[in-house]
């Protein structure tokens, strides 16, 4: 394999379809020490965003939406990996049309720039690269992956800046540190630590 073509991916977080959604989030706020990064609705869709890590936005993704039981409905909303930057996002995009993928949506978060198609059986993947900014979650817009690099980040950074709560990602993750540090109990210089 050549190493232009390898690709740098990292599994990041899921997402799944819940009955009861401020139940659920409450339950892996208490079992779990999750702390709420964003809520918010897209559409009809309610979200609550999860995470520990003051790095990460969110490692669950909560969705409203799952029918009663005795329907038949996949509770899995996405599977989600991270890529370093858009050459790797490119090498995924490309490889998925040949391997059959299928829905393909390129998108931006404004915190992130994002890939979204199916798999040959329709689960749903996110392959995605963060971007330096923070805005307001959930927020989903369609971007023209044809254009070149600069030109996506360029239309990528003007969607994040005319979003609500517009800051660098580096100042969220100062308020995401005090946060999760109050929501754990535990200094804010031993959130995100491993302890494993």
């Amino acid at each position: 394999m050549q190493t232009q073509n390898f690709v740098q991916v990292a599994f990041s977080h899921f997402g799944f379809h819940v009955s009861d959604l401020e139940g659920m989030a409450r339950f892996y706020k208490d079992v779990l020490q999750f702390s709420e990064t964003d809520r918010g609705g897209l559409g009809a869709v309610q979200l609550i965003f999860l995470s520990r890590d003051p790095d990460t936005h969110h490692q669950i993704a909560l969705m409203s939406g799952r029918p009663a039981e005795g329907v038949s409905f996949n509770p899995i909303n996405q599977i989600s990996f991270q890529v370093p930057d858009l050459a790797n996002l490119r090498l995924i995009h490309d490889r998925a049309l040949a391997a059959g993928a299928s829905d393909m949506q390129a998108t931006t978060h404004g915190n992130a720039v994002s890939l979204y198609f199916r798999d040959p059986e329709t689960n749903r993947i996110e392959v995605f690269m963060d971007t330096p900014w923070y805005c307001i979650q959930p927020l989903r817009e369609p971007i023209d992956f044809t254009r070149s690099d600069e030109a996506v980040m360029q239309q990528a950074e003007h969607i994040a800046r005319n979003s609500p709560r517009f800051m660098p990602r580096s100042e969220r993750r100062v308020q995401m540190q005090e946060l999760m540090a109050r929501d754990q109990g535990i200094a804010a210089s031993e959130v995100g630590k491993r302890l494993w």
